[in-house]
């Protein structure tokens, strides 16, 4: 595990980038299959590998992109590591950043499922609220955390291995039709 982690420490420091968007397109993919297996309990035979290949892909072009570019910005917009900087970057991490960014991630999701305009607004509709609701009590203690102790190059990593259960539940909810 050690050395995993060398190498891991090794590649991030040569493309922090690549690896972090590779590292969330990943994370997004465990999280579907978790989703599929233990909560819907599909069973391998019925495994819908197309979903979860979607859901990479939310992962690679939209997750780690948004939020390894959201985490530089914030970081010029909240300067500072004290606590009282790191509550800071939550609150505004969490009042402004992740209702957009939820939204727009349960709307991506319908889209790539093939859902109509009208259906995904439906869907949005009745989905939203309760996903917001969720990430209200998960996020904050998270975020304080890595806002505080995580430098800001393995914030999407540390973020993106929390996320594996919050990922689950949102593949989950964003596949529920």
């Amino acid at each position: 595990m050690a050395a995993l982690w060398r190498s891991y420490q090794a590649l991030m420091g040569k493309y922090p980038w690549t690896v972090q968007i590779v590292t969330a397109g990943s994370l997004v993919g465990v999280g579907d299959v978790i989703s599929q297996q233990l909560i819907e309990r599909r069973g391998l035979a019925h495994h819908n590998v197309r979903r979860t290949a979607k859901m990479m892909s939310i992962g690679f072009f939209f997750v780690g992109p948004v939020i390894g570019s959201w985490y530089k910005v914030l970081d010029r917009l909240v300067v500072g590591g004290t606590k009282s900087a790191a509550m800071k970057k939550m609150l505004v991490d969490q009042l402004f950043f992740a209702p957009c960014f939820l939204g727009a991630f349960l709307g991506l999701s319908g889209a790539l499922n093939g859902l109509t305009v009208e259906d995904n607004v439906s869907k949005l509709k009745r989905d939203y609220t309760d996903a917001l609701i969720s990430n209200y009590y998960l996020w904050p203690p998270v975020q304080i955390a890595n806002f505080y102790f995580i430098p800001l190059h393995h914030r999407l990593a540390v973020v993106q291995v929390v996320a594996v259960g919050w990922n689950s539940y949102l593949t989950w909810k964003a596949n529920k039709m």
